[in-house]
């Protein structure tokens, strides 16, 4: 589907999505960087949504795989939540279409700055060591995996984050590991959102392909960064990133 937007835009949308990349695969958080920014260049709600899901499968594939070769997420004890995570992801991807495009772009921006705000909360719990064992149970992966899942399906912003605190809090994992739980769960709900709107033809993929190789060019940097350095990196550009784009999003739609 085309998209009536200044094509001079276009090197400022794969720039954002190359940090987007680098920012989701170390702290969770690109669409907070992604999604606004398609809305500013003008594009449909609705089909910024999609676009953002197909560029955004680029980069959660390209982390989630550094983390799977690192051993540091393991699909097989994640079977229930991949499950619950498809299904939410599903359903919450469906039920964009209740909305109509006036509806979610008075909507977006409020999930997005919500989403930052609760990223910035400082009562967020400490991760446990690196050696502590993750045993995740079925009825918290069904109900994390289903609720995360929806909420990504429905428009995404910040649902890395989300992942990745929930991960230490519910699953007890240390920061580097629910980083890669959040990258892979993240990819599942990108991949069946994304064909959900392809079904319901919300996707450009002209613009979509692009600003993917940028975001998995970032992811790529950004995931073996993480790994590197662990919490020393995550930490600082997680706060400083959705710190700018939380006040850039309360200065567009509010001032």
């Amino acid at each position: 589907m085309p998209i009536p937007i200044d094509l001079s835009v276009t090197p400022l949308l794969l720039a954002a999505a190359f940090l987007a990349g680098v920012i989701d695969s170390i702290a969770g958080g690109g669409g907070l960087i992604t999604l606004p920014a398609l809305l500013s260049a003008g594009v449909p709600p609705h089909l910024a949504l999609g676009t953002n899901k197909l560029a955004g499968s680029f980069g959660t594939f390209s982390a989630a795989r550094v983390y799977v070769a690192k051993g540091l997420f393991k699909p097989a004890l994640w079977g229930y939540a991949i499950v619950a995570t498809l299904i939410g992801a599903l359903l919450g991807a469906s039920a964009t279409r209740l909305f109509s495009a006036a509806a979610l772009n008075r909507i977006l921006p409020l999930i997005i700055i919500a989403a930052g705000v609760y990223a910035l909360w400082p009562k967020h719990p400490q991760a446990p060591s690196p050696d502590q064992r993750i045993e995740p149970g079925k009825r918290a992966s069904l109900m994390v995996g289903g609720m995360l899942g929806f909420y990504d399906g429905f428009s995404g912003p910040g649902a890395g984050v989300f992942w990745t605190t929930l991960a230490m809090k519910v699953f007890k994992a240390d920061l580097v590991s629910a980083s890669g739980i959040a990258r892979a769960m993240n990819f599942v709900s990108n991949i069946v959102a994304l064909f959900t709107f392809m079904l319901l033809n919300s996707v450009n993929f002209t613009l979509g392909l692009s600003m993917g190789l940028a975001v998995m060019c970032g992811a790529y940097l950004g995931a073996h960064s993480a790994i590197r350095y662990g919490r020393t990196v995550i930490r600082p550009v997680f706060i400083a990133v959705v710190l700018a784009l939380a006040g850039r999003l309360v200065w567009i739609e509010w001032f």
